[in-house]
Formats: structure tokens, sequence, C-alpha cells
């Protein structure tokens, strides 16, 4: 993609602003270290300062980001750059937690210093693990990016040199959501982190490894991470709208182009960015194909919006499992309260219903599932106003509760999960969605600031149901509204393609569509020529369409064959948790990852300089670069903690803090 018309800011634009002077950081390092002395859990203290060798207060990396995306059509691509700054007189390392979208086919990394530029490339996981361990203990400056979980990748830099400036590019290639008539794209900015997290956290008793492997530490700091954003979309249609929920944006139009930025252009990373774009009336899609040529065959992105019928809702059993866990502290409860109480008020008379709430232990409020009566409702929004968010996330018990057990004749069992997904075992819960479901329906909706996309997008995939993630508490009404609509029309089932050839396209099991959701698959072919037919069965009549696999100009964009990639990655990961060999599998994903050049759970991005830059005999230390803390959250537990126990020491401490920091002793 052309990314030349895009704005570019400069520099004093993009980078974060310094609210403070030196020694005013160095005392707030000595306040920190206080509150760290009642650390647990969560509450680990990391990234404020880091001491030298001899003991000596210095600053830690600054890190600053500008996001740039590129949309043409269903294909996104984003590229982030990062910018690192030592202000020390050591040599170091830095490390952090990037989170990513869970569709992200990551491939591509590069650094910049000055005006040299190095290409990473993909290795084997071990293999480039090794190769960033040799550069960084031969002095060669290199970056190293890895897949810890679904959507969350540990990112490391080496031999940083003393006043340093050094900028690393990641790249990645995503689909567009589309759904009732509106485009979106999320770009997550900060994340909640999974309970019991085991990490030494505190940099004054910590002994840093150069192992690339080690657990990162994610915390809140002085100075969060900043982020500016530019987005250049070309949706080959007239728009009556683009917003964002969760940002101040400012938009231009320019030749069917839409450009935007951040209105205040730089901003705390503290939450995700979300772009929704709607196009005229008019000019809403019902079809459509975007394709690239690769060296041996084709890839196609291939588009189908089915029509939405009117009908008679089945009666159901509505069973919501609401989080209510520590992680969910502050405007998360109060959004996951608000959506439940929302689902509540779509209950018609001949359902029943249910709620499940959980932290670390899981509580069913109704034996048998009740009609929704005054009387059930009175006491279940009673209950509800009672909750309060606290302790650790166990999310097993409860997805037992809701899904064991038989259903009334005559009724569907929905289960509808209301969380941030700040869990740990992401994989043990799909496989048990998948296991336990039987014929119920498994929805999903994120909430807060930073929820785990990924795990929502997985999670209803298993549960062969939707999802919504809901990001601004004054969109929890119309969202949630939107979700139990689109699940009470009738489905779009046994979905079946028919190619003109050969083809090899994913998801390979289509799944039902709910109202407003398109038919969207990948596809590798032989050629692009004649049409691909979709028949499936809709309100109890067939139904069928087709669209021919013809391409204009803009419909050509690089990234569809790493879509393809990634979603072949996914099928045979699915494919292993249903009792495929796990070593076969392994062999496919490595090579999948290889020919395309993407992360997956066996391969790495890396990138070393050719000719050492740190002296022989200078020592190199490392550093930790923190994410920012989950906007509107209160950073004193998560896990099997309890906020409120900490609570009143947290308090105490802070009034410590203050009088040692008046007291505090120049640094200089």
């Amino acid at each position: 993609m052309d990314r030349r018309s895009a704005p570019t800011p400069s520099p004093r634009e993009t980078r974060k602003p310094r609210m403070f002077a030196r020694h005013w950081r160095r005392r707030l390092a000595a306040f920190g270290a206080v509150l760290c002395l009642i650390a647990s859990a969560r509450a680990d203290c990391a990234g404020l300062e880091y001491r030298s060798g001899d003991g000596a207060w210095m600053p830690g990396l600054a890190l600053d980001t500008t996001v740039t995306m590129q949309v043409e059509g269903l294909l996104a691509e984003v590229r982030i750059v990062q910018r690192y700054e030592n202000a020390s007189q050591d040599w170091r390392e830095g490390r952090y937690l990037l989170p990513l979208p869970g569709d992200a086919a990551v491939g591509g990394l590069s650094i910049r210093i000055g005006d040299r530029l190095i290409e990473g490339e993909i290795q084997e996981k071990q293999q480039a693990r090794a190769t960033f361990a040799q550069a960084a203990a031969t002095g060669r400056r290199a970056a190293l990016v890895e897949q810890q979980r679904g959507n969350v990748f540990k990112t490391a830099l080496t031999n940083i040199g003393p006043g340093e400036a050094i900028e690393v590019e990641i790249a990645y290639w995503q689909q567009v959501d589309y759904r009732e008539g509106v485009f979106s794209l999320a770009l997550p900015l900060t994340f909640t982190p999974p309970p019991n997290t085991q990490a030494t956290r505190d940099p004054l008793r910590q002994t840093v490894s150069l192992d690339p492997a080690a657990t990162l530490a994610v915390d809140a700091a002085p100075l969060p991470p900043s982020v500016a954003i530019f987005a250049e979309i070309h949706p080959g249609m007239a728009l009556a709208e683009l917003s964002s929920a969760t940002h101040a944006i400012d938009v231009e139009q320019r030749d069917g182009a839409y450009f935007v930025h951040l209105r205040d252009f730089v901003v705390e990373a503290d939450h995700d960015f979300e772009l929704r774009w709607k196009p005229q009336p008019s000019a809403a899609p019902m079809q459509a194909v975007f394709a690239e040529h690769g060296e041996d065959a084709a890839y196609a992105m291939v588009m189908l919006v089915p029509p939405t019928q009117a009908g008679n809702p089945l009666p159901r059993e509505l069973i919501l499992v609401l989080d209510h866990s520590g992680s969910m502290l502050g405007t998360s409860m109060e959004q996951a309260k608000a959506a439940v109480d929302a689902a509540l008020a779509t209950l018609r008379p001949e359902d029943r219903f249910n709620v499940v709430s959980f932290n670390h232990t899981a509580t069913r409020w109704f034996a048998e599932s009740p009609a929704p009566t005054d009387a059930a409702l009175d006491e279940t929004r009673t209950r509800l106003s009672q909750l309060r968010a606290d302790g650790g996330t166990e999310l097993s018990p409860a997805l037992q509760q809701a899904l064991q057990g038989t259903v009334e004749p005559g009724l569907l069992r929905q289960v509808v999960l209301v969380t941030d997904a700040a869990v740990g075992d992401e994989l043990g819960l799909l496989a048990q969605i998948e296991k336990q479901r039987g014929d119920a329906r498994v929805f999903a909706v994120g909430i807060g600031s930073a929820p785990n996309e990924y795990f929502v997008r997985r999670a209803a995939e298993q549960g062969r149901g939707s999802f919504e993630l809901i990001r601004d508490l004054n969109q929890v009404s119309e969202r949630m509204g939107a979700l139990m609509t689109r699940i009470d029309r009738p489905m779009l089932s046994d979905i079946d393609l028919r190619w003109p050839g050969a083809a090899e396209f994913y998801p390979s099991r289509i799944p039902d569509l709910y109202a407003g959701e398109p038919l969207l698959v990948v596809a590798r072919l032989d050629a692009l020529q004649g049409q691909v037919q979709a028949r499936g069965v809709l309100a109890k009549q067939g139904w069928q369409s087709g669209v021919a696999l013809k391409v204009g100009a803009r419909q050509q964009p690089v990234g569809i064959g790493r879509l393809w990639a990634k979603a072949r990655i996914r099928e045979l990961e699915s494919s292993e948790r249903e009792g495929g060999d796990p070593a076969l599998i392994r062999e496919e994903i490595i090579r999948t990852s290889m020919a395309h050049g993407i992360t997956s759970r066996f391969t790495s991005l890396v990138a070393v300089e050719r000719t050492p830059a740190r002296p022989e005999g200078e020592s190199l230390l490392a550093d930790q670069v923190p994410n920012a803390e989950p906007a509107q959250t209160l950073n004193l537990a998560q896990g099997a903690t309890s906020a409120r126990l900490h609570l009143g020491s947290a308090l105490a401490v802070l009034l410590l803090g203050f009088a040692l920091f008046r007291r505090a002793p120049s640094f200089d």
C-alpha cells in the first residue's frame, strides 16, 4: 500500500511530553519504591526507575508510539513505530508486552538507528532466541518479537547506547469487521493482565537476565506510554459517518479517502482505540472480493451479506455469566452491570433466565431458571446492584454451572458471558466451551477500556455464537440491544461454498451466521476466474448467492496471503485441540508461518545489526518498559488478591510516601 499520502507527524508531535524534570522523576522513584513494599500480585511495581551497578538512581527507557493505519476495503495494514530513548550513561536492553488484535497477522519488523535500517526475518522460536542472545552478547543491536499468548507479543530490544534513540517498527495485517452495516477497526493499546501472573517486578530486588523468554512486568508508571494515531481509509463507497467512541478524532476527506488523526495528536496509551464507519444506505455492500497474486497461487477474500429475515424468535433460557473479579474494578463493573440489565430488559414471558456470577468462586443465582416475572427480575436487579468487583478470576467453574444440566423442552439455551476476559488458561477455557456446550450457544461480551479481544472472539467461535466489544459506558445499552436483537432473529445455517476450481479456504467449516453478520472467507486458488456460490438455510427456506472472482485496481491490496496463512494456522491449532497429532500440526504451522512471513506459536521475528555497536568490556543493563494501566481501573489488586484487603494499607503507605517525598534528599 502507498503510505506516502498519510499525514506525517513531526518529531515534536510524536514525542511524549516529559512533564517532570529529571530530579522530580527521581523523587517520584523514591515514592514508588515505598509503594512497592506492600506489593502483592497485581500491585507490584516496575519500570519506574532502575539502579546501576553502583546503586545510583538512573532514568529508565522512554517509550513513544506512532501508529499508521492503511485501510483498503476490508483489509487493514497497520504499522507501529516505537521510539526508545536511553537517557542513561549505560548500554541498555528493554523489554515490554505489545497487545495486538486477536486476528492480526504479524509479519514485519525493522530497526532504525539514525539513517541505518535493519530488516527482520522469521525464524523458528528457539533459533530466534539464540540469534537475539548472541547479538546481545556480542554488542550488536537487535530486536525480537514473539507471540506470548493469543494477542499479546513479547518484544525485546538490546544494546541501546547511552543517549541513543532507536525506532522499532512492527507491521501486521487484519480484516476489517463488518456487521449490521457498520465497518470497524480496533487497536489494543494496553491490556488487563491475566490473574496469578508470576513475575519479579521490583527492579530494586531483581537480577535481570538476557533470556528473552523471561516473564515481563505490566504495571502503571508516573509517565505512561503515549501514542499518536493516523489512519487513511479507502472505503470504496460514500460514507454517512466515520467516528470513534474511544478517542476524540479529526477527519479530512480527499479524493474518496478519509484521513484521521487524534484531535490531541498525542495521548496516553491507557485504553483501546476503535474506529467505526458507516456507508450511505444506498452504498451498503452486499458482496465484495479482494485479491492478491502470490508467486504460485492467488489469494482471495470474499464477503457475502445474507438478507435479514423476520421471524418468530424461539423461547430461550438466557444464562448471563457475569465477571466481578478484581480486574473489573471501576468503570468495567459499571459497564458489566449495565449490560446485564440491558439483557434482562429483552426477556419475553415465555423465556427463562438465570445469572452465574464469578470471581475466584462461582455462584448460580437460581437453582432452577425462573420465568421473567416482576418478582424474579426485581430480585435479580437488587442482587446486581449489590455486586462488587473483588477477588480472583476463575471462569471455568462458572462456565460449568452455566452449561451443565438439561434444558427445558422447547427452549434454546443461550449463554452470554460478560467479562473483561482477563483470564489465564485461554486454550483450556476454549476447549471447555467446545466440550461442554452441547446444543447451547455461547455469546461473549468484552467489557472495559482494554478487554481481551482475542478470547472474546474465540469464545464466541467455539460456542457457535456471536460477540460484542463494548469499550464505552455510553454504548452499553445500544450494543447490548444490538446483540440481543441479532441472536433473536433466524440464523443462516448449513452454509456450503462451491468454488469454480481447486480452493483451500478458511474457515473450512462455515459457522452459522446471525442477522447482520457477513459470510467472510479467505481462499487460496489456482486462478481468479469464475464465480463462487454460497448456499444455506434461512428461516427454514433455501438461500443462495454468488459473487464473481473479479477484482479492480483498488481491490488488490497486499496482505491477503498473510491473512489466509493466519486463518490456516488458527484452524491447525483448533485441530490440535480436537485430538490432532501435535508434532505434525507443529510442522505445518512452522511451514505456513515461514512461507508467508508471519509469526506463530513456534516462530518469531528477529532483526540483528551486522556490526557490533557496544564496545567490548562495557556491561549491558536491562530495563522493563511498562504498559499503561487500563483507564478507569484501580491498580491495587489482580488475580487471587482482594482489592479491599489492600486498600487501607495502600492509603497508609501513601501518607508515608508523601512524608518521605517531602523529606527526600537530592539524588543529583
